[in-house]
């Protein structure tokens, strides 16, 4: 089918598979609308009194798109799409935005609030669709340090590391990649350079001195896990930028890592840049100069809803078409899969076709940059189905 108008160009992207490869499981069990409105919102506090998470871009967003997925007309209040949301199975609301999602590949990230939603094997269960896990290197060396710390060991430091690069080992051999998520616990404006030993061994031993549950915030040890990773040749995706309420955004601009880059250039790791808004064009510029670096845009797109577009066009204009990914970041509800999927399409859509019509673009290669974007690029990325393609 040829492709002559925007219509044309948005249906072939709908009929595009999605790879997207930094998402989370969802949650199995009913949600009241306090839950809901949590699970559309990055802050950890309710909304304001007065206020619903509701009225925001994201919120309007489910109020559009998703109520007629359920079965509600377009811009229903709320308080009617709780209420119908409530009257299906958990596994009906999940089976529908799955499968309205049209994603062919996930790689879900396993380190957060994995006993609350769902894990690979689970997800693969629900959409009969590829899920490989991406690790999480803190969680791992917080469970190996809650392990050894309550052993009896004349030596826990040496057992800490010795455990720690043998669990990390088996980990990533059953995974595609690893992220970290040393923005939120140490910020990016840490040393790129390996720890020493004698580093090393002092922050091994306040780790193993906590108290209670072990949390990782210690940047020799994430140092550590990083240097790990690139050693082993991993796809390593770092959060970047916009996030939680416990993330200082002014440590999370992606330049801050550029001597990291360059300290890996040649090692045969590479990075993945996530989310990365506002720091989107930051994460341009360093997908185009570093040969090992990608980026992609995900969460931000379900966040700016009707201006994702923006986002989307402003990722686009200095980064390799080669180097950009796409993600949900979806976390606990369907609906985020769908929306951040719908959202994509839609906006890279516009931008292409607005490159169509001001630069003169062929429609046949807009579609054919879509199809890098939507799926190619994570294939041959993280190594899992067709060989390179980047000379076709």
């Amino acid at each position: 089918m040829s492709i002559k108008s925007a219509d044309d160009l948005l249906k072939r992207l709908n009929s595009l598979q999605l790879f997207d490869h930094h998402c989370h499981g969802i949650v199995t069990e009913p949600l009241q609308r306090p839950k809901f409105e949590e699970l559309i919102s990055e802050s950890s506090s309710p909304a304001t009194v007065g206020t619903t998470r509701f009225d925001s871009q994201i919120g309007f967003q489910v109020r559009g798109s998703c109520a007629p997925i359920i079965g509600l007309s377009s811009f229903c209040s709320p308080s009617k799409y709780i209420e119908k949301r409530a009257t299906m199975s958990p596994a009906t609301v999940n089976s529908k935005f799955l499968e309205a999602a049209g994603i062919k590949t996930f790689g879900l990230e396993t380190g957060h609030s994995a006993d609350t939603i769902t894990t690979p094997d689970e997800l693969n269960q629900l959409t009969g669709k590829t899920v490989y896990e991406i690790v999480r290197l803190e969680k791992v060396a917080e469970e190996v340090a809650q392990k050894i710390r309550d052993q009896e060991s004349s030596d826990k430091e040496t057992a800490f590391l010795k455990e720690l690069d043998a669990t990390l080992q088996t980990r990533i051999n059953n995974a595609i990649g690893v992220k970290s998520i040393a923005a939120y616990r140490i910020g990016l404006d840490f040393s790129p350079s390996r720890p020493t030993k004698d580093e090393l061994s002092k922050a091994v031993a306040n780790l193993l001195a906590q108290d209670g549950e072990i949390r990782l915030e210690d940047s020799t040890i994430i140092r550590y896990l990083l240097w790990f990773a690139i050693d082993a040749a991993q796809v390593i995706q770092l959060h970047i930028g916009y996030g939680d309420d416990d993330v200082d955004l002014h440590r999370c601009n992606p330049l801050l890592l550029t001597n990291l880059f360059r300290e890996s250039s040649g090692s045969g790791a590479r990075f993945t840049l996530l989310h990365c808004y506002p720091f989107h064009r930051e994460a341009g510029y360093l997908a185009d100069v570093f040969p090992h670096v990608y980026f992609d845009v995900g969460l931000a797109i379900n966040y700016t809803g009707a201006r994702s577009q923006a986002v989307i066009a402003e990722s686009l204009e200095v980064s390799p078409f080669g180097k950009i990914l796409f993600s949900s970041d979806a976390y606990g509800l369907p609906e985020l899969y769908y929306l951040g999927a719908k959202l994509f399409r839609e906006g890279l859509t516009k931008t292409l076709y607005n490159f169509h019509q001001e630069a003169g673009w062929p429609l046949e290669e807009c579609y054919r940059i879509a199809r890098m974007i939507s799926y190619e690029n994570a294939e041959r990325l993280y190594k899992v189905g067709k060989e390179n393609r980047a000379n076709e």
